[in-house]
């Protein structure tokens, strides 16, 4: 990273039956690491965003994975400026992203929609594809940048969905593509997506983020909406 500093987006949907030993854990060694951001656990899984020292996120990944439930995790990597984040943040919570507690539960690893890599979206996209893109984020992220012709439920909140459905039932039968930006809101959205009886149900692999980075100004308009202190991210080929 040109700056020094590297921001970690990821996510890991496992089982974690002492969240509370485990939120220890990451404290003490984001203290350690001088690592700053946000990080929630919960017995569902883990969904963190941090920003550090290139060298010292990087040691912060091989710390993580000396533990088997948190192997195999798709990392999103960027460029940081040293500030993204105020200060370090890590808190147990009832779930990683919250759908709709005790409404529409969805279990990632039970449910969820296939995984489309990147690399086919975009062949999606240059063979002309039927599908239909729905843009899981909320609405002031739609507005700073999406994909082309992508459909954008007017949620305020991710746990709007379900009261919005109806916004987009007429694609059950149509083979759809939920986006967000890393990922994790996509495993429940899709997941719940095939609950309601939606037949064909992918996500993009690695979120928005990951797209942009193979194929930077192609697809997408305007910049992603990222929860930091940079606030935008856009993506450029040098």
């Amino acid at each position: 990273m040109k700056s020094g500093y590297q921001v970690l987006l990821f996510y890991k949907y496992v089982h974690i039956a002492e969240p509370e030993v485990v939120r220890q854990w990451l404290f003490d060694l984001c203290k350690k690491l001088n690592l700053k951001g946000r990080l929630i656990v919960a017995t569902e899984g883990l969904n963190i965003t941090l920003e550090g020292k290139t060298e010292d996120a990087e040691a912060f990944i091989k710390e993580l994975e000396k533990d088997q439930r948190f192997l195999n995790i798709h990392y999103k990597k960027s460029e940081g400026t040293g500030d993204a984040f105020p200060r370090l943040s890590v808190k147990v919570r009832p779930e990683i992203v919250s759908l709709h507690l005790g409404i529409c539960d969805i279990n990632p690893n039970q449910t969820t929609g296939v995984h489309l890599a990147p690399e086919e979206l975009h062949e999606w996209i240059a063979q002309g594809k039927e599908f239909y893109i729905v843009d899981m984020r909320n609405a002031y992220e739609h507005m700073v940048g999406k994909f082309v012709g992508s459909i954008c439920p007017p949620m305020e909140n991710f746990r709007d969905l379900p009261k919005l459905l109806k916004t987009i039932e007429h694609l059950k039968n149509k083979t759809v593509l939920t986006v967000c930006t890393g990922g994790v809101r996509c495993e429940k959205a899709s997941g719940y997506l095939l609950s309601q009886d939606f037949t064909s149900v992918y996500q993009l692999d690695g979120g928005i983020v990951s797209y942009m980075e193979k194929y930077p100004n192609e697809d997408f308009e305007g910049k992603l909406y990222v929860f930091d202190g940079r606030v935008t991210m856009g993506f450029y080929t040098d």
